[in-house]
This record gives C-alpha cells, structure tokens and sequence, in this order.
C-alpha cells in the first residue's frame, strides 16, 4: 500500500481530501470524459467520438522540429513567442484580414485551450457574465468557472441550422455581460460562418460592448466549397475580437501543443505579462516546427481538409438511414450533432446503450449543454473502414431494436 494512506489521521488531524478547495471539488466534470471512462469496459470498440485527426503531423513539420532539436533549440524562450513565429501568424492574418497585422499583436500559447484561459484571465473579473451558445464545447463552461465569472447560455435551435437568432442573444445581454465565446466552425455543432451572418452577430456586439474570443481551430476544415470567415473581418467590431487559433486540427498536431492569439495591442500587452506566471514559455523547437507549418505550401493540409469533407458524407449517408437517426451534411470542423429524439430515449442512455451493445462509442448531446438533449455527437476524424463499421453495427442493433 501507499506510504500515505489517503484517510490515515493523526492526532484528529482533518483527513487530507478535507484539504482541497471548494473550487477544485465543485469543479465541472465534463461529459466527454465520462464516456472515456467508460471504454476500458468495453473491447473491440470503434471510436467515433474523439475529434482528434488521425493523420500523422505531416513529415516536414516533424522534420523541422528535429533540426531544431539537433541544433541545440532547447532553452527558454521569450514569454510572448519567438519573434520570427509572431512574424509569420502577423503575415498569415495580413493577408487574411486584408489589414496591417503586427508582431505585437500576438502570443504564442499552448494550444487553443490556453488561448481562451489567458483571453478570459486578461479581460474578465469574478462576477462577469461570459455569454457561450448552447450546446458548446464543455472546456468553455469549465473555464469561465476558472476565472470565476459567470456562465450564460444563448440557445440555438436546429431550425435555425444551428445558429444564435440575434434576438435570442439579446435577450440574455445584462449590464454583467463582458463577453461572448463564438466558435466557427463548430464544435459539435459542425456550422461555419458566413460574412452576413456574421454582420448581424457584430451589430448586436457592438450595440452592448461587447468583447468577443472567437475560437477558431477548425478554420481550415470548411466544406461545400465555403472559405472560413473570421468576425475579426467586421470593421465595426475588430478591436473587440480575440482570435484563439491552434495548429492542431489545421497540421494533425494536437499532441504539439501549441497555437496562439491575435488581438489588439492594448489588450495584448498586459496579456504578455499574464503568460509568464501561467506557462513561462513555448519550447522553441515545437515554435519552429509552427512556422514550418504555416509558411510551407498548403497542400497536405488541404487535402486532409478534403478527406474529412468525403468521411462526413459517409457518416451522414450511413446515419440517415438509421431508424430514429436524423442529420444532414456539415459544414466544416470535425463532429456531426445527429437529432435522435425518433429513438425515445435520452442522449445519454442512447450513448451507453451504442456503447454496451454495438460497441460504438460516441458522445451525448446533453454532455455540450441542456440543449444538446436529443442529439448524439459523432466525429469522423477516423478512417472511413472504421466509419462504415461503425455506421453497420449501430444499423443492425438498431435496426434489431426496432
């Protein structure tokens, strides 16, 4: 056994779990994490749960991490990011936006979590109120908890394909509201933006002051012939948005850990001064690898782009003829939301039943927010071997049920 035993007292001394804070045992536990959980009960299963690429980081990228390594690039480095990394991310939305991006305008961080704690540890206080859409990404609702701000949700609705109606957002806008968290494309609700829509989200922005941290690490997954638009594109709003990007969707380097924000410089310069108590600095190495990443040719991550685009249409073709199963094409990132309030039973019983018995492992739509009750989220960052078996064992248990 342990030398520590966990509940040994001594001399009525409290039991050592008596010691954690209040925030760390109410802290969320996310609902993706419990289905995780739950695998190692269970063989054989096919994974269409994990919004992870499947694809190797491509050779070039991990080639030029080696020849840093190789050269001795093994020691700390600026808080902000190395200055020829910031160069190349100020290029790239330069060219994006259509406007001067500088330097000073962006830090590098670890990955697109990272990037929202340091968006919300810089502009939000305790008592803030942080709108996020509903069903979202459950590390958004942990991390407003972090900063100890408060949650709000916006619910969107399937008849609206998915997207925040400008009067439901502000219906929940208070005088509390410092923020919004906006994710395009989506996870998991696999919608994108388009310029228009985005024109009616800024007007209401702008209309209550609000600051927005635009999640952005599926921007280069888009399908149907779309291109990404960034809200940071608004000019009536740009000084407001925080961009959070990472490489890890984009390069399949999700274990590399490292992404970055863009924003205003007033905003940005006391964020520079955060990140040195948070996480020091980025290995040089793996900011070298980034800048291979993003100023070499494009071409391997498009055609990663594209092979996600036709493993979507399998897994919606193969669902929809699904009794109770309901869905239609996304529109970018890596996740299907499928509408399964036809099989009679919650979000979650239906995962655990597809678990248990069909040994398909997917997430409950409850685990994204009240309103992801009645969908299951499937990701299709898998082959497309493993996309149709799963597809045939959910068919035939289902099928069975019936």
């Amino acid at each position: 056994g342990s030398i520590f035993p966990r509940h040994k007292r001594y001399n009525n001394m409290k039991p050592i779990d008596a010691y954690l804070s209040r925030f760390a045992r109410e802290y969320p536990a996310s609902g993706i994490r419990s289905m995780f959980d739950l695998l190692p009960q269970y063989p054989n299963v096919v994974n269409l749960c994990n919004g992870e690429p499947d694809f190797p980081t491509p050779a070039h990228i991990t080639e030029s991490a080696v020849r840093a390594l190789r050269h001795g690039d093994t020691r700390y480095s600026p808080t902000t990011g190395i200055p020829e990394l910031r160069d190349a991310i100020a290029r790239k939305y330069t060219v994006q936006f259509g406007r001067p991006t500088e330097r000073d305008n962006v830090m590098a961080v670890a990955g697109g979590t990272e990037a929202l704690l340091m968006a919300l540890l810089t502009t939000v206080d305790p008592g803030d109120e942080v709108i996020v859409t509903d069903p979202c990404y459950p590390n958004y609702v942990s991390q407003v908890a972090l900063v100890k701000a408060r949650l709000v949700r916006v619910p969107v609705h399937e008849q609206n394909g998915f997207r925040i109606d400008p009067a439901d957002l502000e219906a929940v806008i208070t005088d509390r509201t410092k923020a919004i968290v906006l994710n395009y494309p989506n996870n998991p609700l696999g919608v994108s933006i388009t310029p228009e829509y985005a024109r009616e989200l800024a007007d209401v922005i702008e209309k209550h002051d609000l600051l927005v941290f635009s999640d952005e690490v599926y921007e280069a997954l888009t399908f149907g012939g779309r291109h990404h638009y960034s809200i940071a594109q608004e000019d009536s709003i740009r000084d407001k948005v925080l961009v959070l990007n990472s490489l890890s969707k984009t390069y399949a380097m999700t274990g590399w850990r490292i992404g970055y924000i863009v924003g205003d410089t007033a905003i940005m310069e006391k964020m520079f001064r955060l990140q040195e108590s948070v996480i020091s600095c980025m290995p040089v190495f793996i900011q070298k690898a980034a800048i291979t990443a993003l100023e070499s040719p494009q071409d391997v991550a498009i055609t990663m782009a594209a092979d996600y685009e036709r493993r979507m249409n399998t897994l919606v073709d193969g669902l929809s003829g699904i009794p109770g199963f309901k869905c239609r094409p996304t529109e970018g990132g890596l996740c299907l939301m499928v509408n399964t309030t036809g099989t009679g039973r919650s979000s979650m019983e239906l995962s655990i039943e597809l678990l248990e018995h069909a040994r398909v492992m997917t997430v409950p739509g409850s685990a994204f927010g009240p309103m992801g009750e009645g969908y299951v989220r499937f990701c299709y960052a898998n082959s497309e071997t493993n996309i149709r078996e799963g597809v045939r064992r959910i068919h035939e248990y289902m099928t069975e049920k019936e």
